[in-house]
């Protein structure tokens, strides 16, 4: 009678072999992914603060997000150095360090990120203070119509009317994706405006004026709309 074909040695055909040997490659890929991910952005995001053209923000990011500074460097503020000015038309002008703002009653909001570029991060969390408890607590005065940013990039500015500024999804920020907002994310403390395009929601945040009118931004200045809001988006005061 005629044999079958013999098998190897081992008695595991070289196929399967080959296969299982992918099979650990793709494994060990998955399990690397995000430290690979974390690296890249890390480098996109010291390369943006030595590239004032900012070419660098349209490198491919896996993790969704690119990197953009309208200077060419930023210093960097932590617990030690950094503070946020609030002041303009209120009773309580106030100083607040970055323990000062974790003290205080914190709010997460989940929404999706859009840049004007036409990239977008979907469900992105992020948490910290509603700007309106901030206002509030300051004392707004009957004259006061709208709100300014500025940022210790030394550059960057936005505003807001009060009503917008009052919204509950309108925070000021300490993490984002549940984890403290980094340098190259514009941390320790960023603005975050979800109902609008991402420009609204401006980086290095360090000052927040109450005004008599709406103050055009950094981007506003150059041809953008003073209102970004995002298309479908409930334009309401109390919406959330």
């Amino acid at each position: 009678m005629a044999q079958g074909p013999k098998r190897n040695a081992d008695g595991a055909p070289i196929g399967r072999r080959a296969l299982l040997g992918m099979l650990g490659v793709g494994a060990a890929g998955l399990a690397a992914a995000p430290y690979l991910q974390r690296g890249w952005e890390g480098v996109l995001g010291s390369a943006s603060q030595l590239d004032p053209t900012g070419l660098t923000g349209l490198l491919p990011n896996p993790g969704g997000f690119r990197y953009y500074s309208v200077v060419g460097s930023v210093p960097r503020k932590d617990e030690t150095n950094y503070e946020l000015r609030l002041d303009g038309l209120v009773d309580r002008p106030k100083t607040y360090t970055l323990s000062d703002l974790r003290a205080l009653p914190q709010t997460r909001v989940v929404h999706d990120v859009l840049c004007t570029d036409g990239w977008r991060v979907d469900k992105t969390p992020f948490e910290g203070v509603k700007l309106a408890d901030l206002l509030d607590d300051a004392g707004v005065h009957s004259k006061g119509a709208a709100v300014r940013f500025t940022c210790f990039d030394g550059a960057y500015s936005e505003s807001l009317t009060l009503e917008q500024a009052r919204r509950a999804d309108v925070l000021v920020a300490l993490n984002m994706q549940d984890k403290p907002i980094t340098h190259e994310h514009g941390g320790p403390v960023r603005l975050y405006v979800a109902p609008m395009y991402f420009y609204k929601s401006a980086k290095w945040l360090s000052g927040i004026s109450v005004t008599r009118k709406v103050i055009p931004g950094f981007w506003e200045e150059r041809g953008y709309p003073v209102d970004g809001w995002l298309d479908g988006e409930d334009r309401h005061s109390d919406a959330v």
